[in-house]
């Protein structure tokens, strides 16, 4: 079972539209369709929301402490709420994947992403699972942070928009702990 759900992302009105924050626009959608609201959580360093209807009961967390730095928030969280690393979910951006592509995955490295990479060195654990919102690659490895901080054209925001809908689709098959249903559900979908 799925009992708190990050989405990466850095805070600030500078970086809102930016790729890099995928993982804000995921949870923002989850909230939404979910009639919960952020709100800010000193304790957790980030904005907290919880989803509590049709037997569901999980958590929310948009760390606020820029990328790099996630892993104290969603640590502060695990901590107080006394989560399982395997009951976490974390969605991020992820530039090995086109856009318009999402792709559930269980464990592994952080694949040179810094927000993973702290959360895996701040828990001490990696066997999380995560949703990987496709941003796509601007080719140059000495490219990447100016593509993940830059904003995306309005045709690769709509495959983006897309994928976040196609995973907010699986998201019951989440919390009833069906991960594997929810894989082939949403690695099989046509674009």
């Amino acid at each position: 079972m799925i009992k708190l759900i990050v989405g990466l992302g850095n805070p600030g009105s500078e970086y809102t539209e930016t790729r890099h924050n995928a993982g804000f626009w995921f949870v923002d959608s989850l909230a939404r369709q979910n009639n919960c609201q952020f709100s800010s959580e000193s304790r957790f360093q980030g904005e907290a929301a919880r989803i509590f209807s049709s037997g569901v009961d999980c958590r929310l967390l948009k760390p606020q402490t820029f990328m790099n730095e996630s892993g104290r928030s969603v640590q502060a969280m695990l901590d107080y709420f006394k989560i399982n690393i395997d009951e976490v979910l974390i969605a991020h951006d992820e530039i090995d994947l086109d856009s318009g592509t999402v792709r559930l995955k269980k464990g592994g490295g952080h694949g040179g992403h810094n927000g993973l990479r702290d959360i895996i060195g701040k828990t001490g654990e990696k066997n999380f699972l995560r949703l990987r919102i496709g941003v796509g690659h601007p080719g140059r490895r000495d490219s990447v942070t100016p593509h993940v901080l830059g904003r995306p054209g309005r045709e690769d925001q709509k495959l983006i928009d897309i994928a976040i809908e196609e995973a907010i689709s699986v998201m019951p098959l989440l919390f009833s702990g069906d991960i594997q249903k929810a894989m082939n559900e949403l690695h099989t979908n046509e674009k």
